[in-house]
C-alpha cells in the first residue's frame, strides 16, 4: 500500500478518514486509461470534511470548500487563489490558469460541498477542468451525490472512478475518537458506546459529548468516568435545551 495512506496524527483515524484516503489514492495512482474523479459521500456529521483535510495535506492537493451563494466565477477564483496564483481578468483566463497549473504540478484538486456545484449547474465546468488537466479530483458531498450528478450530467458520472461511502461511526470509530482526544481522563467503553448510540453515530456530536464528559470529570476531580458514573446527566443531542418554567 502506498506510504501516503498513513493516517494523519492530528485527526482521529476513523473509517471515514481511511476511506477518503483510499479514494484519493485510487485517483492519484490510477492507470493512464482510467478516469480520475473520485468521491467521498455520506450524511452530515460523519467526518467527511476532516477526512478531506487529511487527504489534502497528505497528497498536497488544492482544496476548496464551496459556498451556497457561489457561481462559476466564484469557484474558479477560489481555486486559483488556493493555488497562490493571481487570477486573470476573465473567467476563460482563470480557467486556463487552473488547467495549466494542475497539468504541470500534477497535484490533485479537492472540492468540498460539491452538492452546491450540482445545484448551480457547475458540473460540466469541473468536467472541463478534468479533461484539460487530467488531474485527480476528489469530490466531497452528501449521501445522494451520485444520484444528483447522474441526473445532472451522465457524461460527468461516466468519468467517476470510485465512490467511497462515509457512514455513521461504529463502536470502533467511537473508541478511536475517545483514545485520540482523551489524554488525561479515561472515558470507559460502556460510556463511549452509550454516547455513540445516543447520537446515532454522528462523529461531530460524539466529539462534543466526549468533551462534555471530560469537562465534567475535571470539574469533579475524576480521572475516569463510566456509564454508571455518568448516570442520568444530560448529553448533547443537537437540540436546544428546553426552557425551564418560571417559578
Amino acid at each position: 500500500m502506498n506510504d501516503r495512506l498513513t493516517v494523519s496524527n492530528t485527526i482521529a483515524p476513523i473509517e471515514t478518514v481511511k476511506r477518503c484516503m483510499m479514494a484519493m489514492n485510487q485517483a492519484v495512482e490510477r492507470s493512464d486509461h482510467l478516469p480520475g474523479i473520485v468521491a467521498l459521500y455520506g450524511p452530515s456529521g460523519v467526518g467527511k470534511s476532516k477526512a478531506a483535510a487529511v487527504a489534502a495535506n497528505t497528497f498536497q492537493a488544492y482544496y476548496v470548500e464551496m459556498c451556497s451563494i457561489w457561481r462559476k466565477k466564484d469557484l474558479l477564483t477560489a481555486i486559483i487563489k488556493e493555488m497562490g496564483i493571481s487570477p486573470a481578468r476573465t473567467m476563460t483566463g482563470i480557467f486556463n490558469q487552473i488547467c495549466e497549473e494542475l497539468a504541470l504540478s500534477r497535484k490533485p484538486l479537492i472540492i468540498d460541498e460539491f452538492d452546491y456545484a450540482v445545484e448551480k449547474n457547475m458540473v460540466d465546468l469541473i468536467r472541463d477542468i478534468y479533461e484539460r488537466s487530467n488531474s485527480a479530483i476528489l469530490l466531497i458531498g452528501e449521501e445522494h451525490l451520485s444520484t444528483k450528478i447522474l441526473r445532472c450530467s451522465e457524461r460527468f458520472h461516466n468519468r467517476m472512478l470510485y465512490w467511497a461511502e462515509a457512514e455513521s461511526s461504529s463502536t470502533s470509530d467511537a473508541r478511536q475518537l475517545r483514545d485520540f482526544y482523551c489524554k488525561d481522563i479515561h472515558v470507559a467503553d460502556d460510556l463511549v458506546e452509550y454516547i455513540r448510540q445516543f447520537n446515532n453515530g454522528c462523529v461531530r456530536r460524539i466529539c462534543v459529548n466526549i468533551d462534555l464528559v471530560i469537562n465534567d470529570a475535571q470539574r469533579n476531580g475524576m480521572k475516569a468516568v463510566t456509564r454508571a458514573d455518568w448516570g442520568d446527566k444530560e448529553l448533547y443531542s443537537g437540540a436546544p435545551r428546553a426552557r425551564r418554567a418560571a417559578a
